[in-house]
């Protein structure tokens, strides 16, 4: 085991030596990598006077994850960094309060949906009765889709988050975007150039969404889909986010209490995200239609036919925390049919590519040095990737104490 300082320290120059890399699409043999000034500067066995030298002989560097489904709160983007998670796509949020997060020094790097597309009472309504939001904007009609569209980018938006869900998987009955306002805002978020994505559960509305040009399926559906839809998906390059943890906790068995008891997770999970690992199961309404299998069932059927999958933990519902739940996304991804060198691609080089982050989610020179470093192979052993030994985000080495992401 390679000990690795657990603080925080300035960015200085840094070589990792003899260690394997995983460049966030494939394994490279052992070997050294140079940071310096918060970039990665070379990848081989050059010269580094004065670096300060991490011993790699036996672990694996990979770039540090991103979570392409997640929701932020306070402190959770230092409870994702603590795990190795040094970007977060944030997938609806209060506008308002989500920029005071941005910049976090001790935390992920933070992308987001801000306000997210619903109806009046529609879905995601219930964060505002739960006093999680504040009252939102939202919109009936698809002719208020482009001012809806545009006061979004003005607020601060990355990307548009639609909500497509009539809550008959749940069992709980709420209104819903029309087609003709769904097609309105995927076409105004594309004349913004920023990516469309949709919450849908069932196969139906996956299938709308896709033909509506979406770009991103925020979940895997939860019903027995149409065998051509993965095609049709594949054709129309929409890009798919299983959440297979998230459904496993509200659909199906919680494991949540497991993961936080397992020793290298415990130490370094703040109380907040203790509580929501351990909440339970949410109860469901009568008539709830969802078979959580499906989503499993149906991941080989993407892959097969060329869909591209993106790793998102759908933190903060119960029965996730940020970071740790990213892991156990990898290890389900991998369960499902995923090799794990495909997991590994899913949280790193595939979501940089699909959301523009062109400065991370690979070991290359001239890029971040957002960093993970682990004992072992992960490429062997998807499991390996929790067995932390040090990360850094943009050349700083990051605490991984007991107050990391305190909530």
């Amino acid at each position: 085991m390679i000990r690795v300082d657990m603080y925080v320290k300035e960015t200085v120059m840094l070589q990792f030596r003899d260690v394997k890399v995983f460049d966030g699409e494939k394994l490279l043999p052992p070997t050294h990598v140079t940071v310096d000034d918060g970039l990665i500067t070379a990848i081989g066995p050059v010269g580094a006077p004065g670096a300060t030298v991490v011993e790699g002989r036996g672990a694996a560097l990979l770039p540090g994850l991103i979570d392409a489904h997640a929701h932020v709160f306070p402190g959770d983007l230092e409870q994702a960094a603590a795990f190795g998670v040094t970007t977060v796509l944030d997938m609806m949020a209060d506008p308002v309060a989500i920029t005071k997060l941005r910049g976090a020094p001790d935390g992920a790097d933070l992308r987001t949906a801000g306000t997210a597309a619903t109806v009046p009472g529609g879905y995601g309504w219930y964060l505002v009765e739960m006093g999680l939001l504040a009252p939102f904007p939202t919109l009936t009609d698809p002719d208020q889709a482009a001012a809806f569209v545009a006061a979004r980018i003005a607020e601060g938006s990355d990307y548009l988050k639609i909500m497509l869900d009539d809550g008959s998987t749940a069992g709980m009955p709420t209104p819903t975007l029309t087609g003709e306002t769904l097609h309105a805002l995927v076409a105004a978020a594309h004349e913004h150039g920023v990516l469309a994505v949709v919450h849908a559960l069932n196969a139906g509305s996956a299938r709308l969404a896709a033909q509506a040009g979406a770009d991103v399926l925020g979940h895997l559906f939860v019903d027995v889909p149409d065998p051509e839809l993965a095609d049709e998906l594949a054709d129309r390059g929409t890009v798919v986010i299983p959440t297979l943890a998230v459904l496993r906790e509200l659909f199906g068995e919680s494991r949540g209490g497991k993961l936080a008891a397992d020793p290298r997770v415990a130490p370094h999970l703040g109380e907040g995200a203790r509580r929501m690992l351990t909440w339970g199961s949410v109860p469901l309404g009568e008539g709830a239609r969802h078979d959580v299998t499906v989503a499993t069932r149906t991941l080989p059927e993407l892959l097969d036919a060329g869909v591209t999958v993106l790793a998102g933990s759908d933190a903060s519902n119960v029965g996730t925390a940020h970071g740790v739940t990213l892991h156990d996304e990898l290890r389900r991804l991998v369960a499902a049919g995923m090799t794990p060198g495909q997991a590994l691609t899913a949280a790193t080089a595939a979501p940089a590519r699909c959301f523009g982050l062109a400065d991370r989610g690979r070991i290359a020179p001239g890029l971040r040095a957002d960093l993970l470093l682990v004992d072992g192979d992960p490429t062997a052993d998807i499991d390996r990737t929790l067995d932390i030994l040090g990360v850094w985000r943009g050349g700083r080495r990051l605490m991984r104490g007991p107050d990391a992401g305190r909530l």
